[in-house]
């Protein structure tokens, strides 16, 4: 059986990572068994999670896992026009390649009481006499990568600013329908769940969150979706 390597489950949602819940749903809308190991990031093959094995293959990186799943078990975008497939595309690399960081800024750098919440659902499971340790030093780590991409070069209220146009973006194009491009979930549904979960349904407290809450048809969004496909949580 297909084996997902991820986070632990926490704060009452798949999963904290937006990129393990990506896969676990498209899993889930896929119809695909899967097995579930909570892991740490150790021994991942690219040094972060999720990751599967299925075959004795490894592979790492939703970008590719979600692809594999497509050719190797079932395509949810089979239906999809180019047009849509297009827009899929599009509309995931704004969710993880720019509203990520907003989140992920909120959650390692906006507030310490964010911080403290962060650190704990992560790092808790640990050695109390090796835990601040890891946890600093990961928090700078991923500080940095936040200064790298460019999202931490902003100022706080600039850094929101951009992530509630993404927001606005995304509750546009969802509009009244029940998915984001068809009648039935596709590939697309899976990322925006995956992080819109991660923003509507967490206890980490931003501007972000506050406007994303303000979206009725996203958090209708995230409610069905969780209800349809994680009723067992």
């Amino acid at each position: 059986m297909l084996k997902l390597y991820q986070f632990e489950r926490t704060w009452g949602i798949p999963n904290l990572s937006p990129f393990c819940c990506k896969v676990e749903t498209y899993l889930r809308m896929a119809n695909i068994d899967y097995e579930i190991k909570p892991a740490l990031p150790l021994r991942a093959p690219k040094g972060k999670l999720p990751y599967i094995e299925d075959n004795d293959r490894k592979l790492g990186d939703s970008r590719f896992i979600v692809p594999y799943l497509k050719s190797a078990y079932h395509d949810l975008d089979q239906e999809l026009s180019e047009v849509q497939l297009a827009a899929s595309v599009a509309m995931q690399r704004l969710l993880e390649e720019h509203l990520f960081w907003v989140a992920l800024y909120s959650r390692w750098q906006y507030n310490d009481e964010n911080w403290q919440v962060n650190k704990q659902a992560i790092f808790g499971t640990l050695p109390i006499v090796i835990r601040d340790v890891i946890a600093n030093h990961t928090r700078k780590k991923i500080q940095q990568q936040i200064l790298g991409h460019g999202t931490g070069r902003h100022q706080a209220d600039e850094i929101f600013t951009l992530g509630k146009q993404d927001v606005d973006a995304l509750a546009a194009t969802l509009s009244d329908k029940p998915y984001f491009l068809h009648n039935q979930p596709t590939t697309l549904d899976a990322s925006a769940f995956g992080l819109l979960v991660n923003i509507i349904a967490c206890p980490i407290e931003s501007p972000l969150k506050e406007y994303s809450l303000s979206k009725d048809n996203l958090v209708h969004y995230v409610e069905r979706t969780m209800h349809q496909y994680y009723s067992d949580l």
